[in-house]
């Protein structure tokens, strides 16, 4: 499954019946200037959550692309507010079918607001499953027991877990994350953009790594491939 990162929490998935973009945060992103928000596709667009540093550039790419807005119930009528057409709301513990296959939007424990002060909902995550096979992004989050019941499931190709610390998991909460949803295979997200979620990326891979696992932290704009 080729997955392109575009920085912080943001990344592409190409499922092979649709591109998924994820929390797009880029303009407001320094080390993502190289990147041109203008320039990246979608035909579906996940929300975690409200917070700017995971919605600022959603609204933008939703109009130009015409791709569809999935996201719990507030941030969907926030963005409906807004004039965008085609959104669709969820809320935890559901399923959705949509072009590309269904989507559950699962727990997170985090905290929740939208750019203009406004109540956001609660945040979540996302468990997908598709024809290329199914994965999981937790969103911010703590470490929680619910990440047991996504490896209820069945066999993911990878999760997308936060690794910064201070404002959600760190590396060694993320390595628990990973055992507990059934995940060998993991792509860092929110850590590096801020000061206080800054780490250091050699000591974090080979803790992965002892764990017997793999920490994919690809450079901003860069494509993988994993699965």
């Amino acid at each position: 499954m080729k997955i392109t990162y575009f920085g912080h929490s943001c990344f592409a998935v190409e499922t092979g019946n649709g591109r998924l973009l994820f929390d797009p945060f880029i303009s407001g992103n320094p080390l993502a200037s190289h990147i041109d928000p203008e320039t990246i596709s979608a035909d579906f667009i996940l929300l975690s959550h409200g917070h700017a540093d995971h919605v600022a550039d959603a609204p933008a790419i939703a109009r130009r692309t015409g791709a569809t807005v999935i996201a719990n119930f507030e941030v969907a009528q926030w963005l409906s507010a807004q004039g965008l057409a085609k959104v669709h709301a969820m809320n935890h513990g559901g399923w959705a079918k949509f072009g590309f296959g269904r989507a559950q939007y699962v727990n997170a424990v985090h905290s929740s607001s939208l750019p203009d002060g406004s109540y956001g909902g609660n945040p979540g995550g996302f468990v997908i499953e598709s024809t290329r096979g199914r994965f999981y992004y937790s969103g911010d989050t703590a470490l929680t027991f619910d990440m047991q019941l996504v490896a209820r499931g069945g066999e993911l190709l990878f999760a997308a877990l936060p690794i910064g610390d201070n404002f959600t998991m760190g590396v060694a909460d993320a390595i628990q994350a990973a055992r507990w949803c059934g995940a060998r295979e993991v792509l860092g997200v929110h850590y590096d953009t801020f000061p206080p979620i800054q780490i250091d990326r050699d000591s974090a891979g080979l803790e992965f790594r002892n764990a017997g696992l793999s920490l994919h932290l690809p450079p901003i704009g860069d494509t993988i491939d994993i699965g």
